[in-house]
């Protein structure tokens, strides 16, 4: 399952942008250009007007009016907006949002420019002086261009937190997808370990070796009762990686005792680094099939690990077997477990990581990693 194909499968039809988000963000922004408005408004006027109590009355009554529509413009582009959604994606209701605020920034606009008819009566009312300008068009062309600016600005407002929740869900999908496909990549580990260790036990109980056949069967069951509890989508320190691979490795040792032998060397500063859980059980497994299983003569597996800067470097070698002319036997790309190791790891770190495997001596094959330094 890859997680850029799940991605691309969402359908983010019928997910209206944050409500709450868009109110808070409307108010805020709102004020900063109600503001703006007002302070250029205001020099433009100062300098070419009369300033006055009437005068500053009727601005008042303006700029108040204005602002209550715009604001009802912003409810109708958003209403308009969660409808739209619904029926098409968000990027086909862009031109038919902005279509819809130019015609209701003009009816709106129309709406304010005709109240000013009223204003001679409540100068009447309030014996305050005339209005100046009784032009409506005047007026209709100043509100006009005003809301539909604030309407444009407000849509744009809009696909911004639409873009923001579109890359939160992304993220949330493509984290779904990679904790299961780090998942299915280690229950594709257990079964095989299991049928190993199984066809091991079974291997010593025909032989009757019963005392060997009963520690691993109890060495088994510590191994799988410490596998079920960890996490795969989480790391765990070095040292107890280590660990279950020295329980695991024992299990074996009972089975080949007599022509295997096995040595862990690791720094003491790496104990606490942090890597993926299971992470080096294909890779012993791999050392096992290819060494001890494939010859009957003695086999060592080592086990290392060191830090190099910002790196932790882990290597796993084993003896190999050679063919008839003395010459160890080519290797055709990666095993299952060598690819469930590197999918594991492209999962978990993307490209910051490294891989290699192939001959690393005289008979001798071997596998390394380079993993991003982290601490538990």
């Amino acid at each position: 399952m890859n997680p850029d194909d799940i991605a691309l499968d969402v359908n983010f039809r019928n997910r209206p942008a944050n409500a709450r988000g868009i109110r808070i963000a409307t108010i805020r922004f709102g004020i900063a250009f109600w503001v703006f408005v007002m302070i250029v408004a205001s020099f433009i006027i100062g300098a070419t007007s009369d300033v006055s109590r009437s005068f500053l009355f009727y601005r008042f009554v303006d700029f108040v009016s204005l602002s209550a529509l715009a604001l009802a413009l912003s409810y109708l582009i958003f209403l308009l907006h969660e409808k739209s959604v619904r029926r098409r994606t968000s990027e086909d209701s862009l031109p038919f949002l902005i279509i819809a605020s130019f015609f209701l920034s003009v009816a709106l606009a129309a709406l304010w420019a005709g109240s000013h008819a009223l204003y001679p009566v409540v100068a009447a009312i309030l014996r305050l002086a005339p209005t100046g300008t009784t032009n409506v068009m005047v007026y209709f062309g100043a509100a006009w261009g005003i809301l539909f600016a604030w309407g444009c600005l407000f849509v744009a407002l809009i696909y911004a937190f639409e873009l923001n929740d579109r890359k939160v869900r992304l993220a949330a999908i493509r984290e779904e997808a990679l904790s299961a496909q780090m998942r299915a990549l280690r229950y594709q580990i257990n079964p095989h370990f299991l049928f190993n260790t199984l066809n091991s036990i079974a291997g010593l109980i025909e032989e009757g070796a019963a005392t060997q056949a009963e520690r691993m069967v109890l060495s088994l069951s510590i191994f799988l009762r410490t596998t079920l509890a960890l996490d795969p989508f989480h790391g765990v320190p070095l040292a107890d990686e280590i660990a279950l691979q020295r329980e695991y490795l024992e299990i074996e040792r009972e089975r080949f005792s007599d022509r295997m032998r096995f040595s862990i060397a690791t720094d003491a500063d790496v104990a606490d680094a942090l890597v993926p859980s299971l992470i080096l059980q294909p890779l012993i497994e791999n050392a096992l099939k290819h060494g001890v299983g494939a010859t009957r003569g003695r086999v060592e597996i080592l086990v290392r690990a060191c830090r190099a800067g910002d790196r932790l470097c882990i290597a796993i070698e084993n003896d190999m077997p050679r063919n008839d002319d003395g010459d160890m036997p080519k290797t055709s790309g990666l095993g299952v477990g060598l690819k469930n190791v590197a999918e594991r790891l492209r999962a978990r770190f993307q490209g910051n990581y490294a891989m290699k495997s192939g001959p690393v001596g005289e008979g001798r094959f071997g596998v390394s990693l380079e993993l991003p330094w982290r601490l538990a």
